[in-house]
């Protein structure tokens, strides 16, 4: 697993070679929304509002935007507008309610057209003011509801009696039937007031109180996800997606990039690294030419996209120099290899362009025989005249596990790993090396240098 911190450098390097896949996968998404888009049909959604006088408390308001959507009311909303194959239970899903400030109640209805959005919100408006004025009526005939009229009907024949015993009383100006008369003027004003209080208080006057504030306006638009959003969401997801698949596998990636590292997984030393131009051909591509390849060329996923940019070399004759170095460092090592079998993994271009460079600089000394070795199950030819194996590969595109498994079948070959050399892949440039102009003929201009110590 590669533990290197996700940078932006990394999403801008997935953006610039994977451009053509992520548009793609893009497009396939808008496709996918579209069709999501179809089996969805489209919805409007339109607001009736109920305004609730007086003083009411919160669990009094939630109370009653639970009897908004209670399926009693859907029930009477289904039977009063009649639509064909819509009842109750399926009206009370399109149907919302919540308290706003105001003591107001908000009911939303949510159909396929304007027009019945409109009317099923301004129906459960209706219903719902008739239905909350009938329970606090007391049209259940329960004894709950009966006492606050039994209630009145005492307070009345009282006030009465009141009235004929303030007749009753003695006209005259005595004290006592002054005092008495006053007393019951009181008594009658104290009944009179709590009359008017428990008719202040009795809840069926609070709900009929209750008003439905104009109709529901006519929806002008479609209610949320439209088609076009759930287009752009579509082809949004799948770009997104993309983008963190191609991270994940960045992170989960095991496949070895530095030389060190390559270098102690065949468990030998490293001899150097040779330059190889990049001629636009993946340095890990399959070799067939069918349909997946085309498919896989078309969508730009034929190369890695995880490796470094390749850094733009000198020229031909800098390239040879890495190459006769190492060759040089061959030489040099106790005993001198006269001959050495070259192991190079068989579909790792770079590294069997590099083996085959390697093997013309050395011009015979040491003599080296290329070959070329699955990754999956390696075998090495067995040691003839061969005094030891040279690996050439590329880096970032193998593992621990597989350079291990080439190692192990050096040694059962018989050949010990006398070297390790990586090929890294170069942006070549078009201007001739001074070699390539000596080689065709063309003179090449003398330039002055420090080494010479004058002019030539």
């Amino acid at each position: 697993m590669n533990d290197d911190p996700i940078r932006l450098a990394t999403i801008g390097r997935i953006l610039r070679r994977r451009w053509r896949l992520l548009a793609t996968l893009a497009v396939v998404g808008a496709l996918v929304g579209y069709g999501a888009s179809l089996v969805f049909p489209p919805r409007y959604t339109t607001s009736a509002s109920v305004l609730l006088p007086g003083q009411w408390e919160e669990r009094e308001l939630l109370t009653q935007v639970d009897i908004a959507t209670s399926s009693t009311v859907a029930d009477r909303v289904a039977a009063e507008l009649g639509w064909p194959g819509v009842g109750g239970a399926e009206l009370r899903d399109r149907v919302s309610a919540k308290a706003a400030d105001g003591n107001i109640i908000k009911i939303s209805g949510t159909a396929e057209t304007p027009q019945r959005a409109q009317q099923l919100s301004d129906q459960v408006a209706k219903e719902f003011v008739e239905f909350a004025a009938r329970i606090a009526g007391g049209s259940t005939d329960s004894e709950a509801a009966t006492a606050p009229e039994a209630l009145r009907k005492k307070i009345e024949e009282t006030n009465r009696r009141i009235t004929d015993l303030a007749e009753a009383a003695d006209p005259g100006q005595t004290v006592e039937s002054v005092q008495a008369r006053t007393t019951l003027e009181r008594l009658r004003a104290s009944l009179e007031e709590a009359m008017t209080k428990l008719d202040q208080a009795d809840p069926a006057n609070a709900m009929a109180g209750m008003v439905v504030m104009g109709p529901a306006a006519r929806p002008a638009g479609e209610a949320p996800p439209t088609r076009i959003q759930l287009i752009v969401a579509g082809a949004l997801l799948f770009f997104l997606f993309a983008v963190i698949g191609h991270l994940a596998a960045a992170r989960m990636n095991r496949r070895l990039c530095t030389e060190p590292e390559i270098a102690a997984a065949l468990g030998s030393g490293l001899l150097g690294s040779v330059d190889v131009p990049d001629e636009r051909r993946g340095a890990h591509r399959p070799e067939d030419g069918g349909p997946r390849a085309w498919f896989r060329r078309l969508l730009g996923v034929d190369t890695r996209w995880d490796l470094p940019t390749p850094q733009r070399s000198g020229d031909e004759a800098g390239r040879r120099i890495r190459y006769r170095r190492v060759c040089a460092r061959l030489r040099d090592q106790p005993p001198a290899p006269r001959r050495l079998l070259v192991v190079v993994p068989d579909s790792d271009e770079i590294a069997r362009r590099a083996a085959g460079q390697l093997a013309a600089e050395a011009d015979g000394d040491p003599l080296l025989r290329v070959v070329e070795v699955s990754v999956d199950r390696p075998i090495v030819p067995d040691r003839d005249t061969e005094s030891g194996a040279l690996v050439v590969l590329s880096a970032g595109n193998w593992t621990a596990e597989e350079l291990a498994g080439i190692a192990e079948a050096c040694a059962d070959g018989g050949h010990e790993v006398v070297g390790v050399v990586v090929a890294a892949p170069v942006s070549a440039r078009t201007t001739p090396s001074v070699d390539q102009a000596l080689e065709n003929g063309t003179p090449a201009l003398a330039v002055r240098g420090s080494a010479t110590g004058g002019s030539a």
